[in-house]
């Protein structure tokens, strides 16, 4: 996966000024071994959520696509320092419907930060109903978020 390519170019561009610095008593080794252990738990908790937001997903029943029924908004940071975006859902059944989407965080290139699930739940017949999209750890750097996938059921 493109996400785990990049942290292993970060450990190795780490790596490498780590072991410049090492004064011979281990500690560059320790950092980099700190690092390498960090950068597994990301890329293991992008994995945890993508698996969890699927299987959410698969729970749907009767669900149909309704992607273009959703738009997602700006990414800010809640008094707790996780990421949130506005998820806005358009019902333009005949009847209350809920809408289950995945909202995916990525990095300025792309990267995937973290996936969450967000249910919009008896949005009326032609109305809007909005939720909200919490990422499942603290995000770094500038973050936006997409919708990666959106059901209607």
């Amino acid at each position: 996966m493109y996400k785990r390519g990049l942290v292993g170019v970060v450990l190795v561009a780490v790596a490498v000024g780590a072991a410049g610095c090492s004064d011979g008593d281990g500690s560059a080794s320790s950092a980099v071994s700190q690092v390498a252990s960090a950068a597994s738990e990301a890329a293991d908790a992008v994995d945890t959520a993508e698996e969890t937001a699927k299987k959410k997903l698969t729970e749907v029943k009767d669900g149909v696509d309704a992607k273009d029924a959703v738009k997602v908004g700006v990414v800010t940071a809640d008094a707790d320092g996780f990421s949130t975006a506005t998820v806005t859902a358009e019902n333009s059944a005949d009847s209350t419907k809920s809408f289950a989407v995945q909202v995916n965080f990525k990095d300025k290139s792309g990267n995937l930060l973290d996936t969450v699930v967000v249910t919009v739940s008896d949005v009326a017949a032609g109305a809007k109903g909005e939720g909200t999209a919490r990422s499942t750890h603290k995000l770094t750097g500038e973050v936006e978020a997409q919708t990666a996938t959106a059901l209607r059921y």
